[in-house]
């Protein structure tokens, strides 16, 4: 029952209700304060009830719920485990089905955050044929004649039986044997991209070629990952996001092809029927042209190379593809969750104003500007298409504009020379989930006092453009430059090219990729590229390239990925003016760097503990082993990625066969660099941790990563 103010003082005799009114209502004000106690109670009382259920406690509870079963924390590092409220609720689950297959799979899930398969590497041992327990699929040899089984070979979906691997599967050396279980993983997330024009080859409509790339270049498809069911039901191809091959598409195109699959292709507005779509090798031949064609009403496909020919006889219309690509991270834009890093408080109180928009019509970026005028407002791009930016934009005295795209868009903003940037004094311009390939940014001096100029999950393409196979077309090319003292530049989740920035402004980098697209370019200096550039702030970030900086005011978990040259005015890969300001901490510095102060820095720190070790085994180590075994750690010690090419699924992600020093040594243990914040290495502990509690006696575990 609820007391309400009103309820208690019905309660009371009418003559007390009399009396009180005709005093004021001394005795009603008392019992609206009793009221507002009693509700506390009751809340508190309600609560208390809710306590008991894992489901409905407060969230103070749940550690205490979880001792009741004996439940271990795991670092927060992915959204089912920053809470332990699932995982305790899914607890008693996993106990009753400890050391199943498909309870495995949900596990690894959970507390990695990555889609996983489990495999039982018993049932695909090579055994000996007995007549009441006939096996025909486990063979010695396979069958040749079956392709898809030898295309799966050695992934995480392969069925060809193996002879016995006596190695332990714990150290990923051995794999097929009784008691081992494959956890395979997959690191790369299928990111979408919906209804971006198709990109003519060569800008020739009437070629009748396409690719599904906006930025013109060949890239594989992913398939875009399907939600499973069943609990129990063990992950299939189609539900994980993995690249599609020639033949599995060809095999499977229905479970592919389509509006809420892993790409659709529309002609005119309307869906192509998958009826109408065949798969081709699209691959180069000489002379310009592909190796195939496709029948005249037809519409050939290729998912590795991400390529489209239309047939004769298909009438073209506004051709546009729905399709996944792979990449690791939310990073450098595009249609994943990023509504945090919107101006908040530039939205309570600015004009929004969206292109395209009906009503007051509005077609264009350049619509927009002139519409909101001298304003402080948002213009927002509602969709991931094309979208011509004007030459310039400038700002009026105080203006603050966020020139965005929407969330879950990742529009392309084509512009036909450098954008350049100024406002008048305490303006601010803030760009958030673009990409603009083609050409730079410049901040000029010249009548400008523009205050801030903040990037956040934008790309500027490195290399402005892409050739067909994926190489930067001008890759000495700058991507932003910034002539203008004083201003605050700002990259937040950013994909660049090099950066040029006036020795007197500030720059502050944060979770980015700068990559001057090769590590003897110039990736940072000042805007005439002779200097170095504007004292530097950088963290959780990768820079491909040398960087040269009047004062690297801090620098960390970050990997400079660069090498000295022989000539030119900047020839250190890593340059700081000022020395004697400034930290450097938990990054990995190249050799010949010349920074601040080093704390924690590979490979500095292993060189020290290495040859402290050897001194205390030979006190009178020779300088000359010294140095001998420096070098020989400088030269192990060196990050490795899966692929330094913007464009590729594996883009500046680290091997998982890269240093340990490197894949653990941020402050915080994750790995140095542009992915820090995924917490990979915590992703990985988490798992073991709940293999050691979950697997069956007698069963070995092992990790795989199959991207």
């Amino acid at each position: 029952m609820s007391f309400t103010a009103e309820r208690l003082f019905d309660l009371l005799p009418a003559i007390y209700r009399i009396r009180d009114a005709e005093r004021g209502g001394p005795m009603q004000a008392l019992l609206s304060v009793v009221a507002d106690q009693i509700a506390v109670l009751e809340e508190d009382l309600q609560q208390l009830d809710d306590d008991q259920f894992i489901e409905t406690c407060a969230e103070w509870v749940v550690p205490y719920i979880g001792d009741l079963i004996g439940y271990r924390g795991l670092h927060g590092v992915v959204s089912k485990v920053v809470s332990a409220r699932a995982e305790v609720a899914h607890t008693i689950g996993y106990r009753r089905r400890k050391g199943t297959a498909a309870m495995l799979e949900q596990l690894a899930r959970d507390v990695t955050g990555w889609h996983g398969r489990v495999v039982e590497f018993f049932e695909l041992l090579a055994t000996t044929q007995h007549m009441n327990h006939i096996r025909p699929t486990k063979f010695y040899a396979p069958d040749l004649r079956q392709w898809e089984p030898l295309e799966r070979l050695n992934t995480a979906f392969e069925s060809t039986a193996h002879t016995v691997d006596v190695r332990s599967i714990v150290d990923g050396d051995g794999k097929y044997n009784i008691p081992n279980i494959g956890i395979f993983l997959w690191r790369l997330t299928a990111y979408p991209l919906t209804d971006s024009p198709a990109c003519s080859l060569n800008g020739i409509v009437t070629d009748r070629r396409f690719l599904f790339s906006p930025l013109g270049n060949n890239t594989q498809l992913f398939s875009g990952v399907e939600t499973e069911d069943e609990v129990e039901h063990l992950a299939e191809p189609i539900n994980i996001p993995e690249p599609i091959s020639r033949r599995v598409l060809d095999a499977h195109l229905s479970e592919y092809y389509g509006r809420e699959k892993s790409f659709s292709i529309h002609n005119d507005g309307h869906e192509v029927p998958i009826n109408q779509v065949c798969v081709c090798n699209l691959s180069d031949v000489a002379g310009g042209d592909w190796a195939h064609q496709p029948p005249q009403d037809q519409v050939a496909v290729d998912p590795v190379l991400g390529r489209i020919h239309f047939g004769d006889s298909v009438a073209l219309q506004d051709p546009r593809v729905t399709f996944h690509y792979g990449f690791a991270a939310d990073l450098g834009g595009g249609e994943y969750e990023r509504q945090s890093s919107f101006d908040t408080d530039l939205a309570k109180v600015a004009k929004v104003i969206k292109v395209p928009q009906v009503a007051p019509p509005v077609a264009t970026i350049a619509e927009a500007l002139s519409l909101l005028g001298l304003q402080n407002g948002i213009i927002e791009i509602a969709d991931s298409g094309r979208h011509e930016l004007p030459l310039s934009i400038r700002l009026a005295p105080n203006q603050r504009l966020e020139l965005r795209a929407a969330n879950g868009c990742r529009p392309l903003l084509d512009v036909t020379g450098d954008f350049s940037i100024s406002g008048d004094a305490d303006s601010e311009l803030m760009l958030n989930g673009l990409v603009i390939p083609a050409h730079g940014l410049q901040v000029p001096n010249a009548d400008n006092a523009l205050r801030q100029l903040r990037l956040s999950h934008c790309t500027l393409v490195p290399g402005r453009s892409l050739t067909l196979a994926g190489e930067p077309q001008q890759p000495d090319a700058v991507s932003l430059t910034v002539a203008l003292p004083s201003v605050q530049v700002e990259l937040d989740h950013c994909i660049v090219g090099s950066l040029r920035v006036t020795h007197s402004a500030q720059v502050r980098i944060n979770d980015s990729i700068i990559d001057a697209t090769s590590d003897t370019a110039l990736a940072y200096a000042d805007d005439s590229g002779t200097k170095p550039g504007a004292p530097l702030q950088i963290e959780n970030s990768t820079v491909i390239g040398r960087a040269h900086t009047t004062a690297l005011e801090l620098a960390s978990n970050t990997l400079f990925v660069s090498r000295s040259v022989a000539s030119g005015t900047l020839k250190e890969p890593l340059f700081s003016e000022k020395k004697q300001s400034g930290c450097v901490r938990f990054s990995f510095l190249p050799d010949d760097a010349r920074v601040p102060r080093r704390f924690r820095c590979q490979p500095d720190l292993a060189i020290g503990q290495a040859l402290e070790a050897a001194v205390k085994i030979n006190p009178n180590l020779a300088p000359a082993k010294q140095k001998l075994l420096a070098v020989a750690i400088r030269a192990s010690l060196k990050p490795s990625f899966t692929d330094l090419r913007y464009g590729q699924a594996g883009y500046a992600q680290l091997r998982t066969s890269a240093p340990l020093a490197i894949r653990t040594g941020s402050d915080d243990e994750s790995e140095m660099g542009a992915f820090h914040e995924l917490h990979q290495p915590q992703r990985e502990t988490n798992l073991r941790v709940r293999l050691e509690e979950f697997l069956r006696l007698g069963l070995e575990a092992g990790v795989f990563y199959a991207t």
